[in-house]
């Protein structure tokens, strides 16, 4: 049986991978697979750019005077850096809320030098430091625009999350009765849905206008430029959607989710790509990614060389020494061209 991803300690191996890959354009159509391309699939944090649209739709952008740095970080699963952190406290200062109306809850952040920091001070992590606090801020931003209640923000009867639910309807190409709902790591709903129609949404992220007039594809548009611009609200050091985004300088947007959730939309090709990795473990999401674009030949050696460390993985102990790697080795098929919506 094929394993597509490889976990090798020394030169033996010891842990395999299973993977979904969907590879469609903005019509809908798959062009390749891995796996099962229709997995009904959380996204998680691959969904925070269609969620940044209903913040660009309401006024909310504009009104609060958002640059194109807030809106990379409001479709965020940053690491609690100071300039993410600072960010956020701004959203919320221009909006007049304090950070307790942040309802992501709290974690250490991966940016293990400002949690040693705020130890070494005295603090106590607070919900700015979440991840998710860069999409809060902005749903609570649209929320105080169209002066609903902000207490209720997250849940899915709110005013803002039936907004989200639309735009993912109309932008992901499936209807909204048939999008299950539950609850994501921050307390807001998580939609489940299709990895077809999940990387139909990013083919339209990355080319909006070939998808759509109107209005809706130039927020897409204005949070694919955002994204781009400013990869490091997206992440943060040493992350992979930020390097991603850097090394293609401005061709790819990328957004990871939790529990193996990749995804991606190529601006030159105009493809979407979501990658689902089965037991959710994200050692093997930058390995499956990078081969998928290798195999699509979208970049260069130069763009690989970049990102070398992400397309074989080290596998490292607690000296940091490098006693193994993780590898590819899967084949993409050719698509049926299925549409799968709108």
């Amino acid at each position: 049986m094929e394993n597509p991803i490889v976990v090798y300690r020394g030169t033996y191996i010891e842990s395999t991978h299973n993977i979904h890959v969907a590879v469609v354009n903005a019509a809908g159509e798959i062009l390749y697979s891995y796996g099962d391309p229709g997995r009904l699939t959380f996204p998680r944090s691959s969904m925070k750019p269609f969620q940044a649209v209903a913040v660009i739709e309401t006024g909310a952008a504009d009104q609060y005077q958002y640059v194109e740095a807030d809106l990379s970080l409001i479709c965020a699963s940053h690491s609690g850096e100071n300039f993410h952190r600072s960010r956020v406290m701004s959203i919320l200062e221009r909006v007049h809320l304090e950070e307790e109306a942040l309802q992501c809850g709290t974690h250490i952040p991966r940016d293990i030098k400002s949690y040693n920091e705020l130890i070494r001070n005295g603090g106590e992590l607070t919900p700015v430091f979440s991840n998710c606090s860069g999409k809060h801020s902005g749903m609570l931003s649209a929320v105080v625009h169209m002066g609903e209640d902000v207490g209720s923000y997250r849940e899915i009867s709110h005013p803002h999350q039936q907004r989200i639910l639309d735009v993912i309807e109309d932008v992901c190409g499936y209807p909204k009765d048939q999008i299950e709902i539950s609850v994501d790591g921050c307390g807001v709903p998580v939609h489940r849905l299709p990895l077809i129609n999940t990387a139909m949404g990013f083919a339209r992220l990355a080319n909006p206008f070939v998808w759509s007039g109107g209005e809706r594809p130039r927020a897409l548009e204005r949070i694919r430029m955002a994204m781009t611009k400013h990869p490091e609200m997206v992440g943060g050091t040493n992350r992979f959607d930020t390097d991603l985004m850097r090394a293609f300088n401005g061709r790819i947007v990328a957004k990871a989710g939790a529990e193996g959730v990749q995804c991606l939309g190529d601006k030159e090709t105009g493809l979407g790509i979501a990658i689902k990795v089965e037991d959710g473990n994200a050692r093997a999401v930058s390995v499956a990614t990078m081969e998928v674009l290798k195999q699509l030949g979208i970049g260069d050696d130069t763009i690989y060389k970049q990102l070398s460390e992400y397309a074989s993985a080290p596998v490292l102990n607690a000296r940091k020494d490098r006693i193994g790697h993780i590898e590819a080795n899967f084949q993409l098929a050719g698509g049926e061209g299925i549409l799968t919506g709108s």
